[in-house]
Order: structure tokens, then sequence, then C-alpha cells
């Protein structure tokens, strides 16, 4: 196992390029599981929770290959097999998305219970209302879900639960929806890009999908869907977290490329505030504009358009050197804040406070050994290391693999001096 070793305090410039969306990525490999015909996809990132669904993929019975320029052809290699395993489900709660698909192609799936980020309680339970509201049988057995329809029947269901929509529940029922009997009405869909590339990669194959990026999807069933190529957009919260490392370096030096900013404007608004100015030119490339002097901010995560959960450790990482008094709340995963005690021995000044993390600004950040606890907060920890004092050493680097594509690699290319060591 891999630890990353960071000398901070070093002068980073250049241009930084966003790989392929990772939470667009998953639902769409999945949705190939809904053709017979061969599908291309472009912009795959080559990441741990990718490599992982093409194998769940594989052992459902496609053929799959990666090409060169980050490119995966996806072919049919007789009858999909409706077993997704624990083995590999347990490992990536994204995997669990291969239900809909299989429900809505095959009519009979045995899904694994999901795993993934330990970042509190995340159930299936929406995923489960939504399929049984297309008129699935469902039982859950031995950590196994067990769905049957001899056919899925549209209809009109309310999909929200206690913390919002669902980005995965929203995807699942969708790929079963597009090959229902009738007019499927998904009420407090999730709205966020990834969930609207999925919408547009089904509409690509043939589906009929109306209200993409809105809360209510209106799905007109069809009997069949064709292949496609296809490109996935860019990753905003790899972008969003690009932008936050050149605010907390107060670096105006760093130029972030193949970035949709429109996907970042709740990042921007709150960028704003606490003084930093992001601007986009004509061919896309973003800019950072920051002064020493940065001003606290109060931060609350939601739902799409509001401000990601997946930013919120990172965003904290900026706050622990603004002077003053800054507060951060997780309204998605109000259980999100296990990096806290990591920023903390680094020298932070972080307290948790109910379902709030209270940060006092400090001057500098100190190196010091820390654990990445899940995959955003092993991205704070990269940006604290960088921007502190000394030398620090992050272990359990598989998170950060999971979602970051080669970003060692790409800080490197920018000045940093960063490396793996084994442990």
């Amino acid at each position: 196992m891999d630890k990353l070793i960071i000398e901070g305090g070093k002068f980073l410039k250049g241009e930084i390029m966003v790989s392929g969306s990772k939470n667009a990525a998953l639902p769409i490999i999945a949705a190939t599981l809904l053709t017979d015909e061969p599908c291309v996809i472009r912009n795959v990132p080559r990441l741990m929770d990718t490599s992982t669904m093409i194998r769940l993929l594989k052992s459902l019975g496609k053929d799959v290959e990666w090409g060169k320029d980050n490119k995966i052809l996806i072919s049919s290699n007789g009858k999909p097999s409706d077993f997704a395993d624990y083995k590999l489900v347990s490992t990536m709660r994204g995997s669990f998305c291969v239900l809909g698909p299989l429900l809505g192609k095959l009519g009979h799936a045995k899904v694994s219970l999901p795993g993934g980020c330990v970042i509190g309680v995340r159930p299936v339970d929406l995923h489960l209302k939504g399929l049984r509201a297309l008129g699935a049988k469902i039982e859950v057995e031995a950590g196994y879900v067990l769905a049957k329809a001899n056919r899925l029947k549209g209809t009109h269901m309310y999909l929200g639960g206690g913390f919002g929509s669902s980005v995965l529940a929203t995807a699942n029922v969708m790929m079963a929806a597009v090959l229902a009997e009738g007019e499927t009405i998904i009420e407090s869909a999730a709205c966020e890009p990834e969930v609207e590339d999925l919408a547009d990669f089904l509409t690509a194959m043939g589906a009929r999908i109306k209200g993409k990026g809105s809360p209510r999807l209106i799905i007109t069933g069809v009997k069949k869907l064709k292949g496609v190529n296809y490109q996935i957009i860019p990753d905003r919260i790899e972008a969003g977290t690009f932008i936050l490392l050149a605010a907390a370096l107060r670096n105006n030096n760093i130029v972030i490329k193949g970035a949709n900013l429109s996907h970042l404007m709740a990042l921007v608004d709150k960028m704003k505030e606490a003084g930093v100015k992001i601007t986009e030119n004509n061919e896309g490339d973003i800019f950072v504009k920051t002064s020493k002097n940065l001003k606290p901010v109060t931060v609350t995560t939601y739902p799409y358009p509001g401000f990601p959960t997946d930013l919120q450790a990172q965003m904290m990482a900026l706050m622990t050197t603004i002077d003053g008094i800054s507060v951060v709340t997780d309204r998605v995963y109000p259980d999100r804040f296990m990096h806290v005690a990591e920023l903390n021995r680094m020298g932070a000044n972080i307290k948790k406070e109910g379902s709030n993390a209270v940060v006092h600004g400090v001057k500098h950040l100190s190196g010091a050994p820390v654990v990445a606890s899940d995959l955003r907060a092993s991205a704070a920890l990269v940006m604290a290391g960088l921007t502190a004092k000394g030398k620090t050493e992050i272990r359990r680097l598989y998170h950060l693999d999971r979602g970051y594509e080669n970003l060692d690699k790409k800080l490197t290319q920018l000045g940093a001096k960063i490396y793996r060591e084994k442990e």
C-alpha cells in the first residue's frame, strides 16, 4: 500500500487539466447494460472506481476494452448475467447502479448491497422505493437485493428523501424506466450535472426523457436502445478542488483547463464572498485571482445547485488559514467531518459543534503524518500538505486513487514536491 509524501510551501505555476467526471462515468458505464449494441465512451478517467465498474460489467457478461485517450469500448457477449457479486459491489457504492438497468433489461436482478466511503449512513431505500413504484417485487436477503418484474410500468413517483434528492437513486430509477411500459414521472429528481449527463447519454441511445437537469423528469418508455459514441462531462469536483487549492496557496499562477465553470456557480459565489475572483476566458480556461488576506465564510452544503458536499472537506482546508471564524454545515451527509481531526493534527483549529464545524483560522499549517478517511478528505489533506510548512505523510492513499486521476503527477507538473512511497 502506498503513502503520499508532500513537502509543503513550494511555489506552483502552470496549467492543470481536469479529467472526465467519475460520478458521471459510473452510471453511464452501467447504462450500457440496457443495449446489445456496442458503445464507445470517451473521457473516462482511469481510476480505481472506474476500473471496479469495468470489472463488474465484465462479470455481468460484457466485453470491455480500454482504448487510447481515456476511451472505452463496451460490447455484448451474449445475454448479460443478472448477478452482481458482493466482492465487487461492496467495494464501491456507485456500482449499485447496475440494479436499474439489469431490472429494466432482463426483468430480474440479484445485486449486492453497496459499499464505498465511510461518511455516514447512506441507505438504498430511495432506490428500492422507486423501483417498487415501477412494479418490481423486491426482497433483501443475505446482503443482496433480489428484484423481479414481468414488465416494468411507468408511474408518477416522488423520490425525495430526508436529506433531499439522491443522485444514484435517480440514476437507477431513470435507467429502469427508459425500457418500462408507458410514462414515468419522477418528482424531486436529482439535478446534478452527472444525472443530466446520464440523461443525455440515454437520449443518445434512443430514450425519451424530458426535464433533464430539473427536479421533474418525464420518461416515456421505449422498446429498445441502440449503441452510441459519447463523451463524458468534465469532473466538476476535481475542478473545484483545483480552484480551492489555488486559493489556499494564495496563488494567481495556476490555470485550470478542461472544466465547465457553470457547474460550479455555488463555489464561485462563495469564493467571491471570501475575496477570491474566478474568471473564465473564451477557451474555457479558469483563472483564480486571490489576495493574502481572505475573509472567513459560512458554508452549508445542499444538493445541486447548492454547495457540493464533495467540496466540503476541501473548502474546510482553505478555511483553516483564513483569519477569523468560518462555519461549515453539511446538510447532505451530516456525519462527513472525519477530516477535522486530521486537519487539527496539522495545526488547524476546528471544533465540531453538533452538525457544524467551527473553523478558527491560524497563520499556517504544519506538516504531519495523517490518515485519509474517505475520498474527498484525502484531497483536503493533499491541499493542506501543499500549503503547510514541512513534510506531510498521507496514509490510506487508495481513497485518493478512487476519485482523482494521476493527481500527484498533475501537481508535480506544477512544481509540487510530492511523491509516493510504500508503507
